[in-house]
């Protein structure tokens, strides 16, 4: 345990987050996400639903504000429209920790399935909630 460390932040996920560097990409995915498949490094979180890791995850790493997109869901398969109560609790957790300036796009299933595979990591959640997919993009931290 350490002081100030949000504690599902275990040290192999804590780890991956400190060697990440700037524009490096993580994915947090639910327990349906074919996560071995990606031929990235995994890491389990069993029992957290995802936009619990997200939030933190976010809570020691920056999201990228130097692009226009630095975090994305997947889209609802035959209803791209469509906006899943895990959406909402994902820019829940963006806010929470990056403020407003952050929106949550989207990405076809097969297109997040192969930006999952270029991602630094693989986090899988314990979320069964479908569509519980998010990659987010690492920014800079910057001297206080």
């Amino acid at each position: 345990m350490l002081k100030g460390l949000d504690p599902i932040l275990g040290p192999e996920l804590l780890a991956t987050l400190r060697a990440m560097g700037h524009g490096d990409e993580i994915a947090v995915v639910d327990t349906n996400f074919p996560a071995a498949a990606m031929g990235r490094p995994v890491i389990r979180l069993d029992g957290i639903p995802a936009p619990r890791v997200v939030e933190a995850v976010l809570s020691v790493m920056p999201l990228d504000d130097f692009v226009p997109e630095a975090a994305w869901r997947m889209e609802v398969v035959g209803d791209a429209q469509a906006d899943m109560p895990i959406f909402a609790e994902f820019r829940q957790a963006i806010v929470a920790q990056e403020g407003v300036g952050f929106a949550l796009g989207a990405l076809e299933r097969f297109a997040f399935y192969e930006r999952a595979k270029g991602a630094f990591a693989v986090v899988v959640s314990g979320e069964r909630r479908l569509y519980g997919n998010v990659i987010l993009k690492k920014g800079v931290v910057r001297p206080e």
